[in-house]
């Protein structure tokens, strides 16, 4: 069992009350957007991590733990998403299932969607093929060797709305911004972070990846502070009934306010995704 495993499995009463954070803070809420017996998928807040982690032993709440709490039963997770990102995410409730689940991750076979705000106007679709050096954390892969090879990554993505605003930021006398849908067919780490930033379009709110002063401008503009990348739908097949689910969210009110802010109507995210629909009658399943 690794260090990961060992603290997955650990009981909520072995944590030490004294290392970890406010005592008085308040759970997130968790909305359930699909359950059966077999599997459960929740909204994730942003800052909210997806289980416990020895690299983070002051946090109380995770979305494992908050999840079986809310059902009444272990689940097991099958996938993650960022702490700062928001959205869709799906665990299962038997190790079986998870397994499944898990195996179709590692395929590619499940098809990942998100939102994302970003710095400049996009007018083009494409697909990204960018490979990625491993992303090392300094405790956590302290051990690990330092001279992996890049390894191929590839994006999605489709440009949905574009704003300008008469507020200088940086250098320019306008501020330029974009919704991006993004389909990512890999599953590296801080991958469409990385990618946006590689197109010269980073990720508003990235303090890793994005733009600083553009992050400033937009945090002081709206008065919000957040990655804005959403997992927005999931679709993947039943392990049991091997039917096709397709689990979406609802954008939270944070987007809401950006959208009226920035003159955006959200019925163009009832569009599906053109070069998603373009491949898949080139490679049909």
């Amino acid at each position: 069992m690794n260090q990961d495993d060992a603290w997955l499995e650990m009981p909520d009463t072995a944590l030490d009350p004294s290392s970890q954070g406010d005592a008085d803070e308040q759970a997130p809420e968790l909305t359930i957007l699909f359950e059966d017996e077999y599997i459960v998928a929740i909204h994730k807040p942003a800052g909210l991590l997806v289980h416990r982690s020895y690299l983070a032993r002051r946090e109380r709440f995770f979305a494992m733990q908050l999840t079986r709490d809310l059902v009444g039963c272990h689940v097991f997770p099958v996938h993650r998403l960022d702490r700062p990102t928001s959205g869709v995410l799906l665990f299962a409730k038997s190790s079986e299932v998870a397994n499944d689940l898990c195996e179709q991750f590692a395929n590619h076979t499940v098809e990942k969607q998100y939102l994302a705000l970003v710095r400049g106007n996009m007018h083009e679709s494409g697909v990204l093929d960018y490979a990625l050096k491993v992303e090392l954390d300094e405790v956590g892969d302290k051990y690990a060797s330092q001279d992996k090879a890049a390894q191929d990554a590839v994006t999605v993505y489709e440009p949905l709305l574009n704003a300008e605003i008469p507020y200088p930021s940086g250098r320019y006398l306008t501020s330029r911004f974009a919704l991006v849908r993004l389909l990512p067919k890999t599953g590296r780490k801080h991958q469409l972070r990385r990618h946006m930033a590689h197109l010269r379009h980073p990720i508003l709110g990235d303090t890793t990846h994005g733009d600083g002063k553009q992050n400033a401008f937009f945090r002081e503009h709206f008065g919000l502070n957040r990655l804005w990348l959403i997992a927005k739908k999931l679709t993947f097949t039943h392990p049991i009934t091997q039917i096709q689910i397709s689990i979406e969210t609802e954008l939270e009110p944070q987007w809401e306010q950006v959208f009226s802010g920035l003159g955006w109507d959200d019925a163009v995210l009832s569009q599906e995704p053109t070069l998603l629909i373009a491949e898949n009658e080139q490679n049909p399943r």
